[in-house]
């Protein structure tokens, strides 16, 4: 009797000190996902990023830059620490008056390059905290929402460039 004893206690020892196998399959697979899901959201890179300066009692300009994604997503925002508020803008021509106004988003296709530019889709930066000096840096977060609905922050560190620049 104590040998049958004794060999259950080796028994039930070893499966206390090696957990069964599928939980370390388990612990493979969800690290697999993890990994999968990060590759998964649109990356999108941001280039030729600048804001026009504005003279002393100006208090708001635009920023413009332009935006490549990996996959289909959309810009739904954008932020400063520099301005009060920030909008995504859109300029057209309408009975041969240049109008600007906000829109929602910013559609960007998979692989193409979107440019924010003067006179057309832009970033519009109001009350700002003190001018935009040429040659200084200016801070933007654009919010981008991938095709499945998650959001990630890009950075961007935009250049002023002088008053009158294209």
């Amino acid at each position: 009797m104590n040998a049958d004893k004794g060999r259950d206690y080796v028994n039930r020892s070893r499966q206390w000190k090696q957990p069964p196998v599928r939980h370390g399959l388990g612990v493979v697979l969800a690290l697999l996902l993890a990994v999968s899901s990060l590759a998964a959201h649109a990356e999108v890179k941001a280039t030729h990023a600048w804001v026009r300066a504005t003279v002393p009692s100006q208090n708001s300009t635009g920023a413009f830059v332009t935006l490549t994604s990996t996959e289909d997503a959309k810009v739904v925002g954008v932020a400063s620490p520099s301005a009060a508020a920030v909008e995504l803008h859109e300029s057209s021509m309408d009975s041969g008056m240049m109008r600007m106004r906000a829109v929602e988003t910013i559609a960007l296709p998979a692989g193409k390059a979107v440019a924010l530019e003067p006179g057309a889709t832009h970033v519009m930066l109001m009350g700002l905290a003190r001018p935009a000096i040429a040659g200084e840096r200016f801070p933007l977060v654009f919010t981008i929402e991938d095709k499945r609905g998650k959001r990630s922050s890009l950075e961007v560190s935009a250049a002023v460039r002088p008053i009158g620049s294209r």
